[in-house]
């Protein structure tokens, strides 16, 4: 994947997973882009669901481009409005709750050191890298007793 960008120390991880342990699909983007446009472009990848599935969220991307996309797409999106927001909205808080688990699946992986401190400059090798600890904690879980 050549996002056509040098990686290094401000690139950013936009993930999409079903738990703590299981990544659906990720992408990078430079540290100057926004995350929303980055997050509709993977929402878009997942496709029209045939039954509407929840879809936990960051803030980051609460805009109203964002949350249209979700509906179109039959995705339900539990995420809080921003508390400048004009008009907000009510969400489910306590399924909001369970958000945790993209944070902790950033986590498991940002324990490469490779990965937090983000030294590779080519976004290729820093894509090799964190699938390369996606692979690695698979393996650990599969071993453990």
């Amino acid at each position: 994947m050549n996002t056509g960008y040098k990686g290094g120390f401000n690139t950013k991880i936009h993930m999409i997973c079903t738990n703590e342990n299981n990544p659906v699909i990720f992408s990078l983007s430079p540290g100057n882009a926004g995350d929303a446009p980055c997050g509709r472009e993977l929402i878009k990848k997942l496709g029209k669901q045939k039954k509407q599935r929840y879809l936990l969220m960051d803030k980051a991307y609460e805009g109203d481009d964002t949350r249209f996309l979700n509906q179109s797409l039959n995705f339900k999106p539990i995420v809080p409005p921003k508390s400048n927001r004009k008009s907000p909205w009510i969400f489910d808080k306590v399924l909001y709750k369970s958000r945790n688990k993209v944070e902790r699946l950033f986590r498991k992986i940002k324990r490469f050191r490779r990965i937090f401190t983000r030294y590779d400059k080519l976004d290729s090798i820093f894509l090799f890298f964190i699938y390369f600890a996606f692979i690695f904690d698979s393996l650990l879980r599969v071993n453990r007793p």
